[in-house]
């Protein structure tokens, strides 16, 4: 656990993605098996411990600390397992518990001795031990590494390719002997599941003064659907619909499943679409990140592909084709799927970049984010490539609000208040439409920290409410009705795009310019 706890400390401290790797390929270089397998997989989320929930921990930290004091800190640490593994006095002899003994025995434990088993941990280690213990049950890592990052640095420890990773990463269990016996040298393991997930291909940002420099005859260009990108992948009767991270969403959106008859792997923007039309992104919103989905929300938010390409199709690896080869596959393709349920994205008609501009100012549905383009020749390469697709986002929608709350940050930013909630004026009042928190620079982020301390009107834990004197400039990507907002409105993506302390409080905007933005 020594070794595991440094690696979080350290990682939660190292702001460089480069940096990052680094430590993360050391530790999977040279932590002992099986340990490095279950490091591994709680940085992907692959672990869960069902008896290990904040209550469970709330509750044994009560029976050894006074609640008031432990609320106190709570409030003033603002991060529960820092709190605990602060707070937590330690009893017994201390020892360096091995990450597999958890793990394992987590997963054996009956739910009556996983309370006994957690405080026997804690008292067993030091402060930052059991702050790695706690990360480790709860699943709240908080130290700026994707999965895809742990890959990245997993595949730099040996001669196998991220992409050769990533196409068999659903099928490995940790702590994943197979998978470092292969990384070492080792025979390619065999694929274990069927229709698995193939790493995606991505573009990068681009504005009109980059594509001047480029002909646009060697693009195409699409729309920029306002969803979530997907991977439908159908082996005979296996079918699964992944996220672009490889998470398998199959469970949650049976309409569209039970609808892949064919054979092969497409790639597409998920959507809720009725009558022909793209429904905004916050009727998506109530489908996604659930397990299943009832008949109601089925039939009042109907899934539906809007298709981008085709990776496999009736047996044949599609990838290395050009993609204007690839696009005549799709088309091909789509005319034989459920009209109702899958589609192609429309290619849209342009001579010049002054063209694709006036389209990209005046596109037919608010839905639309921007547009796509691809090069006529481009392969299908997963990751990032720079120059065969690029994305050029519609201009964010900006607005200035005043600052109503904030609350403590976590990691690096435990120290500082950096989660601010904003609104905007409704009639004589102000309404809360949003949380942010980011945008701003560091320097920033302590004098926004020193406006808050000096600002505080009351206390709610580890939230303060301030006086309402300081006006931000927000910029967000959309809006959707939301019930679960008083203001009835939810922003997507919203940050701090400018601080404007030469602004009165008077003139930021109004509930009705919100509304008036509405798709």
């Amino acid at each position: 656990m020594k070794r595991y706890a440094a690696l979080l400390e350290r990682l939660a401290f190292t702001p460089g993605r480069n940096a990052k790797l680094a430590l993360l390929e050391t530790y999977l270089r040279d932590a002992p098996d099986p340990d490095r397998g279950y490091a591994l997989a709680s940085l992907t989320g692959e672990l869960d411990f069902a008896g290990a929930k904040p209550a469970l921990l709330r509750a044994l930290v009560s029976e050894r600390v006074d609640v008031e004091l432990f609320t106190m800190s709570y409030h003033y640490v603002g991060d529960l397992a820092e709190t605990i593994a602060l707070i937590w006095p330690g009893q017994g002899t201390t020892r360096d518990v091995p990450l597999c003994e958890v793990v394992e025995t987590l997963n054996k434990a009956s739910k009556s001795d996983t309370p006994r088993l957690i405080a026997d941990w804690l008292d067993a280690l030091d402060p930052s031990e059991r702050l790695a213990l706690l990360k480790l049950m709860t699943g709240g890592m908080r130290v700026g590494v994707s999965a895809r990052l742990a890959l990245t640095a997993l595949a730099n420890t040996g001669d196998v390719p991220l992409d050769d990773i990533l196409e068999l990463w659903a099928g490995f269990k940790p702590p994943y002997a197979q998978l470092f016996g292969w990384l070492a040298g080792g025979p390619k393991p065999e694929p274990t599941i069927k229709a698995p997930f193939r790493p995606v291909m991505l573009s990068t940002p681009q504005d009109l003064d980059g594509l001047r420099a480029l002909d646009p005859g060697d693009y195409v260009a699409e729309w920029k659907w306002d969803g979530i990108r997907v991977q439908a992948a159908a082996d005979g009767a296996e079918k699964r619909l992944y996220s672009r991270t490889g998470e398998d969403i199959s469970a949650a959106f049976p309409d569209i499943v039970e609808r892949m008859d064919f054979t092969g792997t497409l790639d597409g923007e998920l959507i809720v679409r009725r009558e022909g039309e793209v429904a905004p992104f916050g009727d998506l919103q109530k489908r996604l990140n659930r397990k299943t989905a009832g008949k109601a929300l089925l039939k009042s938010h109907p899934a539906a592909l809007r298709l981008y390409d085709v990776l496999l199709w009736e047996g044949a690896d599609l990838r290395d084709l050009p993609f204007d080869d690839r696009r005549a596959r799709l088309d091909a393709a789509v005319v034989t799927l459920d009209p109702y349920r899958f589609d192609a994205s429309p290619l849209l008609p342009f001579e010049t970049w002054d063209d694709l501009a006036a389209l990209r100012g005046d596109p037919p549905s608010p839905v639309i984010e921007g547009v796509m383009l691809k090069r006529k020749n481009s392969v299908y390469s997963a990751g990032r490539p720079r120059g065969p697709w690029f994305k050029w986002k519609r201009d964010p929608m900006i607005v200035d609000a005043v600052l109503l709350y904030a609350q403590r940050g976590h990691g690096k930013r435990s120290g500082f208040y950096s989660d601010f909630t904003f609104g905007v004026w409704e009639g004589d009042r102000l309404v809360p439409v949003g949380k942010a928190y980011s945008g701003f620079t560091d320097e920033e982020l302590k004098r926004l920290d020193k406006f808050v301390r000096q600002n505080t009107i009351e206390r709610y834990g580890p939230v303060r409410s301030l006086s309402p004197d300081l006006v931000v400039e927000v910029a967000f990507e959309g809006l959707n009705r939301s019930t679960r907002h008083k203001s009835g409105i939810a922003m997507r993506f919203p940050r701090i795009s400018r601080i404007r302390w030469d602004k009165p409080v008077a003139e930021a905007d109004t509930l009705a310019t919100l509304e008036a933005m509405l798709p």
